[in-house]
């Protein structure tokens, strides 16, 4: 059941840097309880909300709400709910995991050895570094470095999990360990997912927001943003001469290279024909007819994206 006291308010948020940059423009988003994936591409504004969230620093305007908790006013409080997976979380190499998380709980208020012996005990093994745990983290690889990443960002039973980008590098097997761990995180708290990779929303976020150049393209749940796509998806391979003719004549949200030849899919309310067939749609068809601007006001004429398999 959602709990609305739970839930991450945010309210016409903005911010321009010094260097004239707009990276948030007038953000408003309603942040249910369970794993929520702010998607889009890089630099489209997605660690400066993460940053903002965190208390990191301050919007130009704009109000955010943790429950009753003011975000901006109330840093102080905030963070005492609050865990943070950075892009680039450092660590010390020459620690073991199990000292370095030992110190950082003391850093969190658990003075009380006995009590931080279970909390970090606990935690290594939730994040599958218990038998790791004595193992400098100089030796680490990525996944495990992030699963320890994740093991500080729990520490106090955080109501705010924040994790920014969290599998870029990993390979899959870690990727999949990763998410795993993810998915079990948000039945108690808020947990968002900033990431440009859209099969990690797909897999574990049950809502979700497209974001470009510090706008909002698209606020939705996943599912229901997949079903509205239905039967307006169509596909066919081209030789990638004809994209940019097929894309005067079609509303092109993807292309992608295929052996040699170019698949392409359009957005289309009827039957294209010239080849097209209609294809189930996914979330990276959503993200792409969003970027494209097909789920608000037609965007301007831009080049098609060419994706790599």
């Amino acid at each position: 059941m959602e709990n609305t006291l739970e839930s991450l308010l945010i309210r016409n948020v903005s911010k321009t840097y010094a260097n004239g940059v707009q990276a948030l423009a007038d953000i408003s988003l309603t942040i249910p309880p369970g794993m929520y994936g702010l998607l889009g591409p890089n630099g489209a504004g997605k660690s400066t909300l993460m940053r903002t969230l965190a208390t990191l620093q301050e919007p130009d305007q704009g109000q955010i709400f943790l429950g009753k908790l003011d975000v901006v006013h109330q840093k102080e409080e905030v963070r005492q709910t609050l865990g943070y997976l950075p892009q680039e979380f450092g660590v010390y190499p020459k620690a073991t995991a199990e000292e370095l998380l030992d110190y950082f709980a003391v850093l969190k208020g658990f003075t009380e050895r006995a009590s931080r012996r279970e909390v970090t005990e606990g935690l290594l093994k939730k994040t599958n570094l218990w038998d790791k745990r004595k193992q400098k983290l100089g030796g680490y690889s990525g996944g495990m470095r992030q699963r320890f990443g994740v093991a500080v960002a729990l520490l106090g039973n955080p109501k705010l999990l924040i994790v920014d980008e969290p599998t870029a590098g990993l390979d899959p097997a870690e990727r999949i360990r990763f998410l795993n761990l993810l998915s079990e995180l948000g039945e108690n708290s808020v947990v968002i997912l900033s990431t440009h990779i859209v099969e990690d929303v797909s897999e574990l976020c049950t809502n979700l927001a497209i974001i470009n150049q510090g706008r909002i393209l698209l606020e939705a749940q996943t599912q229901e943003a997949v079903a509205a796509l239905q039967g307006k998806i169509w596909r066919t391979l081209v030789e990638k001469n004809k994209l940019p003719s097929l894309a005067q004549e079609h509303q092109v949200i993807s292309a992608k290279l295929l052996g040699g030849r170019t698949l392409v899919h359009v957005f289309s309310l009827v039957n294209p024909g010239n080849g097209f067939e209609p294809v189930a749609p996914d979330l990276e068809d959503v993200y792409f007819s969003a970027m494209s601007g097909v789920h608000g006001q037609p965007a301007p004429p831009q080049e098609v994206e060419e994706v790599q398999p």
